[in-house]
């Protein structure tokens, strides 16, 4: 059997008619960037992130970018960022002008240690970017708590959280700016690059929005220099329909989830993912740890499993950030995550014979001596 790792052409054949339906009605009023295909997404997105407003832009990166610098996030700024998760939250904070702070992240969940950042604030520490990483939601409350305590922004990077809540509530209940991704393989994907920033300030919505759009509001208006981040239209239609089909989609991969969990709790050398009390976890990814990870995943991909690894190497020990000066031991925990964590396929189209057979692989693996 050949389980992939994503499976996008099973989604899309179960939406395909209203799929077709959006985008030829794009192409046939020529809304092709922003326009009220786009508007629309916006509006819904917005209600089912529990915000007042929705700013579509060009990518999750972007989206992270003009959010911190329409705070006012800039030059001489320190943000805190979790040392394990994808490049792209470090990098908005280097692109928005400021400089990234790295901190290690907790050993159960790979979610930003919270002790660890508080010991990390300076005089110049002006923000924080927790991560849900993996689908799985920070602890919102006490990253409030540090930051009122600290006077800090809170920037959340929910690329991998679409849907997730904390103690029944949505992520725009906490911080300043969610900022989702729209990357074709997320629990939510366009066909294509694409982003938000959901907000509930009114003022901060206008500033993003200008910020995205050349820093006008006008067509020539022109108050600041912004950049060029807008949604396409086509991607807008796109987004609107699978939004419809979401909760149903989050369900399933909680569902499978599940089953994993059954499937694999007594597989000697595996240590299963750990969804914290409270945090509704959508699964964008499933990840297990195994000390053994490499073999683990050539064994698997003989056997026609495809896997991956989220993240090989962690952010301060990247090359774009040698000149921090890191070491590995100075971010344990990350180090030694990144040499033993494994993504098992995760989609709400798996089925329950290919979760089965995932989990006879996973049994059958010897590790080397």
């Amino acid at each position: 059997m050949n389980v992939p790792f994503v499976d996008l052409s099973a989604q899309y054949v179960a939406i395909r008619n209203e799929i077709r339906e959006a985008m030829d009605a794009v192409l046939a009023d020529r809304t092709f960037i922003r326009g009220p295909h786009v508007a629309d997404f916006e509006k819904d997105f917005a209600t089912f992130c529990g915000a007042n407003h929705c700013i579509g832009v060009g990518s999750g990166t972007d989206a992270l970018t003009i959010a911190l610098r329409s705070l006012g996030i800039g030059p001489g700024h320190e943000v805190l960022v979790p040392a394990n998760t994808f490049i792209a939250t470090s990098e908005a904070v280097t692109l928005a002008g400021a400089h990234p702070v790295f901190v290690d992240v907790h050993p159960d969940t790979s979610l930003m240690d919270l002790d660890a950042a508080e010991a990390k604030i300076t005089s110049r520490t002006r923000a924080i970017i927790p991560v849900h990483l993996f689908g799985q939601p920070v602890d919102m409350a006490a990253v409030r708590t540090l930051a009122e305590a600290r006077n800090l922004l809170i920037v959340q990077d929910c690329a991998q959280a679409h849907g997730a809540t904390v103690d029944g509530r949505p992520l725009a209940d906490f911080g300043d700016a969610c900022c989702y991704s729209f990357f074709p393989g997320k629990n939510l994907g366009a066909y294509g690059d694409a982003g938000a920033i959901v907000v509930n300030d009114p003022e901060l919505a206008t500033r993003c929005r200008m910020t995205a759009n050349h820093g006008r509001i006008g067509k020539y208006d022109h108050e600041f220099e912004g950049m060029n981040s807008r949604m396409d239209g086509l991607q807008g239609a796109v987004l609107r329909v699978k939004l419809f089909h979401l909760e149903a989609w989050t369900e399933a991969r909680r569902a499978n989830a599940a089953r994993y969990a059954k499937l694999l709790a007594d597989v000697p050398g595996i240590s299963l993912p750990v969804a914290s009390p409270g945090r509704r976890h959508v699964y964008h990814l499933y990840v297990i740890r195994h000390p053994w990870r490499d073999a683990l995943q050539a064994h698997l991909k003989a056997r026609g499993v495809a896997t991956g690894v989220h993240y090989p190497i962690a952010l301060p020990n990247l090359t774009a950030y040698a000149g921090f000066g890191h070491k590995p031991e100075d971010f344990p925990v990350a180090s030694r995550l990144s040499g033993e964590i494994l993504s098992l396929p995760m989609y709400a189209e798996l089925t329950s014979e290919q979760a089965a057979y995932v989990a006879q692989c996973l049994r059958e693996f010897n590790h080397p001596e």
